[in-house]
């Protein structure tokens, strides 16, 4: 099965997020998707199985109990896949970034001026307006 594939479900993509907060038992796990999805216990087993069975998740006997967690050898595939994307949106990110460091520069430049902010006509603002 293709990691898209996988990780197109919202169940299986729900349990690695669990996992990914570390080591959980099938039971728990199985609580928390049957509550959040309202499916069966054999119904979360099976993406438990699809998980282990494409490399997602490995799973240790503790006795009765087996505990489950992330592999991420699938998911470093993925994030390799994704890198030729990256670029569409890390450029927008570092502008987004470049402008909020502006504007918080100039909210700081404004508090340390005599007389407080202005607005852009130049003009200072009245009570009212530094209120809003």
């Amino acid at each position: 099965m293709h990691a898209f594939d996988v990780l197109g479900d919202p169940v299986r993509r729900r349990i690695l997020e669990l996992l990914a907060d570390g080591e959980q038992s099938a039971g728990a796990v199985s609580e928390a998707i049957r509550a959040e999805f309202g499916i069966s216990q054999p119904a979360v087993s099976q993406h438990l199985r699809v998980l282990r069975e494409s490399g997602f998740a490995i799973v240790r006997a503790d006795g009765t109990r087996r505990l489950y967690a992330v592999d991420s050898g699938p998911l470093r595939e993925v994030d390799a896949w994704l890198e030729r994307f990256r670029g569409f949106w890390t450029q927008r990110m570092d502008a987004l970034g470049t402008e909020l460091a502006r504007g918080q520069r100039e909210r700081r430049r404004q508090k340390t001026e005599p007389g407080g902010p202005a607005p852009a006509g130049g003009q200072p603002l009245t009570e009212n307006e530094e209120d809003t």
